[in-house]
Order: structure tokens, then C-alpha cells, then sequence
């Protein structure tokens, strides 16, 4: 039985440069749509910059029409004003999201990290290695939001796979196994 392909935004988040990656998943086979940076100029203004984002996914959205959305979560820097600005553009990108009807789901850097390379402490470089050779993706990045980007969107795919659900903004938490059996009863297998 052919399941129906599946498009995954995932996002870099940032004021100046912004990370793409767009993964389909099609019949367990997961191929690479498009990847790139959305670089803003540091001397406009900061609202505008959220404007440009704004809208920049907007023409995402509408032109690759994702299933489902992603996001790197904060983490927690030491300067208040980058982690303020940080901040409102993934607000932006999640308001994005949202009101195009998209599920949104956030993970932390260590999550994606994890899921992609298997150690949470990996570096960009060993990220873009395991990319590389997951997704046979093309030469080494000039920056690598891009490849952050297209991690978020593969560690999404992951842990949809996942026998516990990703969380999402809209999803409520389950209430242990036996709930999770009960709101899942084609994911039981008998052996």
C-alpha cells in the first residue's frame, strides 16, 4: 500500500539569516526539496526584518504547501537582546505557520542533533556529514542555517516515526501507555 507523500518545513531561525530545508517523504524514502538561507540586512529595521520573514514563509508555505511544519527551539545565550530578538523571529515563524494551518512542533538544538547524527553534542560540520549521506545532498553549505534548517525538518520525520508523539503547540500530553493504546489502537502489533 502506497502512502501518500509528505512535505516537511523545517526552520533556522534568525534576524539576520533565516534557514530552509523542505524533506518529502515519500513510501519510507525521504529526499531532499530545497534548502537555502533567507539573508536580512542588519541595517533595516528590526520590525521590518520580522515583516520580511513573515512573508518569506508565507511563499514557502504557498509554493511547497508543507504537511507540517518545524522549528529549533530557544536556547539559552548569555546576550538577553539577541535571545529577545531571536525570539520574536521564531514567533513570527510560528505565527506563520499557524495561520496557515500548519501543526508546529519545536525542538532543542540537542534534540535535532540527537536525532540526526545520534550525539546530541555533534557539531554543524558532523550534522552536514550525516545529511550528506542520509539525503545525498550537494556540496558543503556557505552557511549552514540551510543544513540546521533541513536537520530540524528530518529529526520532525523522526520523531513522527516515534512511538510517542512529538509534541506540538496543539496536541495535549497523553496520560501514559494505557491512554496513548487507547487513542492508537492501529499502532499495536500483536506478536
Amino acid at each position: 500500500m502506497q502512502t501518500p507523500s509528505k512535505i516537511i518545513l523545517g526552520i533556522d531561525p534568525g534576524t539576520l539569516v533565516l534557514g530552509f530545508g523542505l524533506i518529502k517523504v515519500e513510501n519510507k524514502i525521504i529526499s531532499l526539496v530545497d534548502m537555502g538561507v533567507k539573508k536580512l540586512s542588519a541595517r533595516i529595521d528590526g520590525y521590518q526584518r520580522l515583516e520580511i520573514i513573515h512573508h518569506f514563509l508565507k511563499e514557502l508555505i504557498d509554493k511547497y504547501k508543507p504537511a507540517s511544519f518545524a522549528i529549533e527551539a530557544p536556547f539559552f545565550g548569555k546576550n538577553v537582546q539577541s535571545m529577545l530578538k531571536l525570539g520574536r523571529a521564531q514567533g513570527v515563524a510560528i505565527a506563520t505557520a499557524i495561520s496557515a494551518g500548519l501543526p508546529v512542533c519545536e525542538y532543542s538544538p540537542r534534540k535535532i542533533k540527537q536525532s540526526v547524527t545520534g550525539n546530541g553534542n555533534a557539531d554543524k560540520e558532523q550534522v552536514w556529514k550525516m545529511l550528506q549521506r542520509i539525503l545525498s545532498m550537494p556540496d558543503k553549505p556557505a552557511l549552514f542555517d540551510a543544513t540546521d534548517a533541513v536537520a530540524v525538518a528530518l529529526c520532525h520525520h523522526y520523531q513522527e516515526q516515534s512511538p510517542v508523539p512529538a509534541r506540538t503547540g496543539t496536541s495535549k500530553k497523553q496520560k501514559g501507555w494505557e491512554a496513548f493504546i487507547k487513542e492508537n489502537p492501529g499502532r499495536i502489533k500483536n506478536v
